[in-house]
């Protein structure tokens, strides 16, 4: 990247977040994460009770971006074809035609996705991981950009399926919004009106692509990767998990650093992109041995723990 590059990155990425938290009050880490994920090609799981904002931030997202937006309310009927489309026979033609699903879109929310069934979930795999729907043997490409936002209620588990590990797997970031601080609730119920219908593109998809091209021009030193490296391996070796962070997981906390660092108008990513972006990136993707989740251990204390144990790097290496 060049100087003059990184600076459009980071005043672009910082216009991108005003826009979308004219929205979104009082939630700019959130919204940071969530464009974070859309500009590394990833998608993102919000773990969130009703009522906090989920389908704003997707419809907000997609506006700011001049990009389309769709929302699937899964439930435990829905098909797969309900959400990739189907193949038609078209009479008038003789031909088979295909009719494009809900998940065809560039911010696609997935409203409650555990609730429905395991063959379900199973269609988001391949669109979510090479952004293409194959149906009857025949490919189509999703376009770019091109992100899932999935919801999960965690107050409520009856009726509701486990994301497996593999699914999980393919979420860039896991995050929530919560509610919002005093001041801006008191702001929100005195508009009391879709805030989002006033939001103006800011960037086109275009613009997103090469944003997202342009991210990964940014250098990692190899002392940053041996850190990641080592991180990934303290997941693994540490005594309540029973299944630490993959490889993938390490490569989707460096694309991440890497769109961290353009935002923050650095061509370079520093040991604390890593240490700031290790709890969305990895925790969701850590599974505790069986004592430790009955004894109450989450994730992201463990995680907390190697972040304390693993001695981020001083000096780069020759």
């Amino acid at each position: 990247m060049t100087p003059e590059q990184t600076t459009w990155f980071a005043e672009t990425f910082d216009a991108l977040v005003a826009n979308v938290g004219e929205a979104l009050l009082g939630k700019e880490e959130t919204v940071k994460l969530v464009l974070t994920a859309m500009l590394a090609d990833g998608h993102v799981l919000l773990e969130d009770a009703p009522g906090t904002g989920k389908t704003s931030l997707a419809k907000a997202v997609a506006a700011t971006v001049q990009g389309s937006h769709h929302r699937i309310q899964f439930t435990p009927d829905l098909l797969p074809s309900d959400v990739t489309g189907v193949t038609i026979y078209d009479q008038s033609s003789q031909r088979f035609e295909f009719h494009p699903g809900p998940i065809f879109a560039s911010v696609v929310l997935a409203d409650e996705i555990n609730r429905a069934s395991p063959k379900t979930q199973a269609a988001l795999l391949e669109v979510m991981e090479e952004a293409n729907v194959t149906v009857d043997g025949v490919t189509h490409p999703v376009g770019r950009p091109f992100m899932v936002i999935a919801t999960q209620n965690p107050i409520e588990q009856a009726g509701t399926y486990r994301l497996p590990e593999a699914q999980l797997d393919r979420f860039l970031v896991k995050t929530s919004l919560g509610y919002p601080d005093r001041a801006s609730a008191v702001e929100i119920l005195a508009g009391a009106k879709d805030r989002t219908a006033a939001l103006h593109p800011r960037i086109t998809t275009q613009a997103v692509g090469t944003m997202a091209d342009l991210a990964l021009t940014v250098h990692v030193d190899e002392a940053v990767l041996d850190y990641v490296a080592r991180l990934l391996e303290a997941t693994r070796d540490d005594a309540q998990t029973a299944l630490g962070a993959s490889v993938r997981g390490g490569l989707a906390l460096v694309r991440c650093a890497k769109v961290w660092a353009a935002a923050d108008g650095r061509d370079y990513v520093l040991p604390d992109d890593v240490k700031v972006l290790a709890q969305p990136v990895l925790a969701h993707r850590l599974v505790l041995d069986s004592e430790a989740e009955f004894a109450g251990v989450t994730a992201t204390e463990v995680l907390g723990r190697v972040l304390g144990q693993v001695a981020p790097p001083a000096l780069r290496q020759a």
